[in-house]
């Protein structure tokens, strides 16, 4: 087995806001894409390395009580947590050290989501 993990939804409220918050925390090109007849942002991702997207679903609510998602923001932690407040997130945790597994942020995203932002 290669990854624990191998894909996770980010509830969202506002597909289209939420696509604009991430590309700036993560200083990548949210792609908008539509499958099944649904629409989501596809998170940045190489080959089959894994990834997520941001979804908008009636059955899936944003959440700061579910299962905290650690999102790659290697080299640039520093501009991904200045992004988060002025993309209309707010800063749970500031940027601390997880022992040997680097460093996290622990964020409120634009939709109501707790996320960590991870680099080594």
């Amino acid at each position: 087995m290669n990854h624990q993990i191998v894909w996770c939804d980010i509830p969202v409220k506002d597909l289209d806001r939420a696509i604009r918050f991430y590309g700036a925390v993560l200083g990548a090109k949210i792609e908008k894409q539509s499958m099944s007849g649904g629409v989501f942002g596809l998170l940045p991702h190489a080959g089959e390395s894994v990834s997520g997207c941001l979804v908008e679903l009636d059955d899936a609510k944003p959440s700061a009580d579910g299962p905290l998602i650690y999102l790659n923001c290697e080299g640039r932690l520093d501009a991904a947590v200045a992004a988060v407040v002025k993309s209309g997130g707010k800063v749970l945790k500031p940027k601390h050290q997880i022992g040997p597994y680097g460093w996290r942020a622990v964020i409120m995203d634009s939709e109501g989501n707790r996320i960590a932002l991870h680099s080594k």
